[in-house]
């Protein structure tokens, strides 16, 4: 460490560089790359005073000086040059070890890092004092069966080849030192630093490169200013704990303990510490009380999973609830979006969420104005919005988010969408009949439709509360719309009719959600028949209205095949209210709660329990990069009170809360297994003969055909895997951290259902293989399938529509609304639709999530180092990746088939969302490994 005697504030660059030249004339570097040796001159020697080495370097060198002095006694001499001899003889048998260590800049690095540490940083790059390297002996000491020292050497930079730097040192390592099973690092820099990967090559004495040794990194070091604690990183070599080599097996145990806490302060940008909170941070209670939430998770009426803990102050009104101030803790190791490409769609969407919509809402000062016709919202696509100018802002939106905004003069902004693919298709496909069924199998939310097998449908919710549960459609309904095709009692046996209801989610929330402005609730059920030609055709849609103090309760069935035109209208007015409630449900519980939510307890319980050096984390770690960052950044701006899904969709406040409802009632782990959800839904059958084990209830299902083909690629790596690191299913029993990870999942991550028989137990290999296809599948396909065609499906609103704002003409037939919808029904949709500015901010935040980054990184794209090492992972991830492109021509081959109509015909959108790869951008396909947006 260097000790200055002048200030710290130099404040020009000049004098910089001049301290830097003075300093660095006084010292010379020996041959080894990080060995000072000191000039003999006293102003050198008062110079370098104030250079202090780590501990573990002056130890090596005082064992170095030992019998080279100078020798008094000439009766000793002869010792001495036997000593001197013996020592260069065992100098000249060590191992040379080169290691090279490489950095990643980040984003913008050389104008985001500029500061007071800054002339400090480039001296000690200068001086060759930036990383500290220890290397790590696999073995104890034979005689004292304690770990062997390390040997340290600096690695001082020795080039930098676009945004990655490179820094080099050599060591000389004894030949009983052992295999190097990895390395500690200090960080000598006052700020972070980015360590991509550290590689070891050993050299013989004859100069022939013995051994490769890899190890990989993609971790934020600390500044030792920050912490003085050590990283470890071991080498890309896999072991179970049974299996460690005994001098790593310490270092195993403390790295782990160093990433759990001990649940108590408030977390530091720097740290990497995991830690399981409840959702107490989506309110802001000391704003106002309407910002007011209630905590999910940690109790009975709003069970939730957890995320992770941050650690910051209660709230003055709500000692429960934490307070929102300061920036939203994420490990570090979680925040990748600074190393990531400027167009990683985490660094866009955060500067949409802070700029661009109060950008648009500066735009658009009425908050309630709606369209007034339907050309308007096509004005969306061919004129734009002038965004007025803010001012502070240190980037222009126009190269931000140039697919969103566009420049017609150098100080006007445009925001100017793309024409959604399924509208360039068919303008009008949204408005038919045909196109609500098959989106039910092939859209955005294919997720929600289930097999009839009950029938008259009876609420489960309290009468006394809620009304009469019976629903009001009937069988004879039912018969007049299938046109007396076959009885309701035939539909049933042969499995024609399909549900998605949201009746007894969505009914206790009505009268809390009409009391909000600007929005309106029913429960509701959509029933379709499967025609013979493999389609879905709607037949009726139930909305009801519990009753209260004031009224009775209302519900009315809506039919597609209305004589007259108010019964028409009256149709597409219950579809907008359907496609609302679906576009919640789809937000905030087959999105958020199935994948993000769910996911985050999984990740935060494989840092705390496996060891980086565990073949099962090696598995996972790349299905769970950046998503706790996004996470994070939806609670600040997504799902927050007063965020985009409150003002932005029908239950608003109420959102979460529907979101822990849907938790408590159907989420389960064994039924996240993709066969599971579909046999949970009556949408397919065992059956051992056909392909993948199943049989399909309605065999033209793109989402279930193409999904079967991506779970059991997945399953298949897995079981190849697993069965490599696993031969016998004792190993996975006396797995100690496997078996911590896997209750401390079920008892702590989602704490509030450890005591539900339905967990899968961890005893074979068999139980391994299937948690992990499971939390692998949910990560990457069932997010891809309910992400990627937000904006082809939602960018043209009035097709999934996320709020309605209108009651149902008809529901009081004597009020001026009525009468309105009668004079001029599309002027009452209009109304009914979502309001300008809810419509043009959810557009624009579904743009960006729908969008790929150029650095995607795809389900069978790119292997991790670590399985490089054994030959026989290698080549299991090679037939994976190779299959996941087979994949990719068995979907083209599907979407050209013409007798598959819910996924091939005129001007239909072809299903690609579980298409594996895709080029950047909004594509409508491709599945990243990991929930990355």
């Amino acid at each position: 460490m260097l000790q200055y005697n002048y200030p710290l504030q130099l404040h020009a660059a000049s004098n910089q560089v001049v301290a830097s030249v003075l300093l660095f004339s006084r010292l010379k570097y020996s041959s080894s790359c990080s060995s000072l040796v000191h000039s003999s001159s006293s102003s050198s020697s008062s110079l370098c005073a104030g250079i202090r080495r780590p501990a573990v370097i002056r130890e090596q060198q005082r064992r170095k000086r030992r019998g080279a002095g100078r020798i008094p006694d000439c009766s000793l001499k002869e010792e001495h040059q036997t000593t001197t001899t013996k020592a260069k003889a065992e100098l000249e048998s060590n191992l040379t070890v080169k290691a090279v260590v490489t950095v990643q800049l980040t984003a913008g690095e050389n104008f985001t890092n500029i500061g007071l540490t800054r002339p400090l940083d480039d001296i000690q790059d200068l001086l060759g004092h930036s990383l500290l390297l220890e290397l790590l002996s696999s073995e104890l000491h034979p005689k004292s069966g304690k770990e062997k020292e390390t040997i340290a050497e600096y690695a001082h930079r020795s080039g930098q080849k676009g945004d990655f730097v490179e820094y080099e040192c050599s060591f000389k390592v004894p030949k009983d030192f052992g295999n190097i099973g990895g390395v500690l690092v200090t960080n000598e820099h006052h700020r972070e630093t980015f360590l991509r990967d550290v590689v070891l090559t050993t050299t013989s004495t004859d100069g022939d490169v013995d051994q490769t040794i890899n190890i990989s990194c993609s971790s934020w070091v600390h500044s030792k200013f920050d912490n003085p604690e050590k990283r470890i990183f071991f080498s890309n070599k896999s072991y179970l704990p049974c299996q460690t080599p005994a001098g790593l097996r310490r270092l195993r145990e403390e790295d782990l303990k160093s990433k759990r806490g001990d649940g108590t302060g408030q977390r530091k940008t720097f740290e990497r510490i995991y830690d399981y909170d409840t959702y107490n941070d989506l309110g802001d209670p000391d704003k106002s009380d309407d910002k007011a939430r209630p905590v999910l998770g940690g109790s009975k009426e709003y069970p939730y999973p957890r995320r992770c803990r941050t650690g910051r102050p209660p709230t003055k009104k709500d000692p429960k609830s934490e307070t929102r101030k300061g920036s939203m803790y994420v490990p570090r190791d979680e925040a990748f979006s600074e190393v990531k490409q400027m167009t990683f769609s985490v660094r866009t969407l955060r500067s949409a969420l802070k700029a661009l919509v109060p950008s648009i809402e500066t735009a658009i000062i009425d908050t309630k104005l709606g369209f007034p016709y339907f050309t308007a919202i096509d004005s969306l696509f061919n004129e734009g919005i002038a965004l007025p100018k803010q001012e502070g802002l240190s980037f222009s939106f126009r190269v931000l988010i140039p697919r969103l905004v566009k420049a017609v003069q150098d100080t006007t902004d445009i925001l100017l969408f793309e024409t959604p693919e399924m509208i360039e298709r068919d303008k009008f496909s949204w408005f038919r009949n045909e196109e609500f069924g098959r989106q039910a199998l092939a859209g955005l939310n294919p997720l929600s439709i289930e097999l009839v097998t009950e029938f008259p449908f009876v609420s489960k919710l309290d009468p006394e509360v809620y009304g009469s549960p019976e629903s009001a459609i009937t069988k004879e309904l039912i018969e007049q719309e299938i046109g007396g095709f076959m009885t309701v009692e035939e539909a049933l046996e042969q499995k024609k009719l399909f549900i998605i209801d949201y009746h007894d989610v969505l009914l206790p929330y009505v009268h809390k959600v009409r009391e909000l402005e600007n929005t309106t609730l029913y429960g509701s059920r959509t029933l379709f028949f499967l025609t013979p030609l493999g389609t879905l055709r709607p037949i009726a849609i139930e909305l009801t209205r519990p009753p209260s103090p004031e009224k009775p309760q209302w519900k009315q069935v809506f039919s597609p095949n209305s004589c007259d035109a108010t019964g028409s209208w009256l149709w597409k007015f219950a579809k907008v209210h359907v496609g609302a409630h679906d576009a919640g449900y789809h937000q905030l519980v087959n999105h958020w709660l199935r994948t993000h939510a769910s996911s985050e307890p999984y990740i935060i319980a494989t840092n705390r329990q496996l060891s980086a050096m565990h073949p099962i984390y090696r598995l996972l770690h790349p299905h769970m990069r950046y998503t706790m960052e996004i996470n994070a950044l939806a609670r600040e701006f997504l799902i927050s009170a007063g965020g985009i899904i409150e003002t932005s969709f029908s239950p608003g406040k109420y959102s979460m809360e529907i979101s822990s409802v849907a938790y408590a009632k159907s989420w389960r782990f064994d039924t996240q297994a993709f066969p599971a959800d579909l046999l949970a839904r009556g949408m397919a059958v065992e059956d051992a003969e056909a392909e993948h084990g199943l049989r399909l209830i309605i065999e033209d299902y793109p989402y279930a055909n193409d999904g079967l083909l991506i779970w059991s690629s997945i399953k298949q790596w897995v079981t190849d895997y697993v069965g490599h690191y696993y031969p016998e299913s004792e190993l996975v029993k006396t797995d100690q951290e496997l078996q911590e990870w896997w209750t401390e999942i079920r008892t702590k991550g989602h704490g509030d259902k450890k005591d539900e028989p339905w967990w899968p137990k961890l005893e074979t290999v068999e139980d391994l293989i299937g948690i992990l296809s499971t939390i692998i599948w949910v990560a990457s396909g069932h997010h891809a399938a309910v992400n990627f065609g937000q904006y082809p499906y939602g960018g043209y609103f009035p097709n999934r529509p996320t709020i309605a704002r209108e009651n149902m003409p008809v529901e009081e037939e004597d009020t001026e609304e009525f009468k309105k919808f009668w004079r001029k029904p599309e002027i009452a949709m209009m109304r009914c639709f979502p309001s300008q500015i809810q419509a043009t901010v959810v557009m624009s935040i579904l743009d960006i999530l729908s969008s790929h980054s150029p650095d995607e990184e795809y389900l069978g794209g790119e292997g991790e180092p670590a399985w490089d090492e054994e030959i026989v992972i290698k080549a299991a991830f090679e037939r994976f990746s190779g299959r996941m492109r087979q994949i990719e021509g068995i979907i083209d081959d599907r979407n050209a088939n013409p007798e598959l109509r819910n996924r091939c015909g005129a001007g239909i959108l072809p299903y690609e969302l579980l298409k594996p790869f895709s080029k950047p951008g909004v594509t409508g396909m491709g599945i990243p490994s990991s929930i990355s947006i």
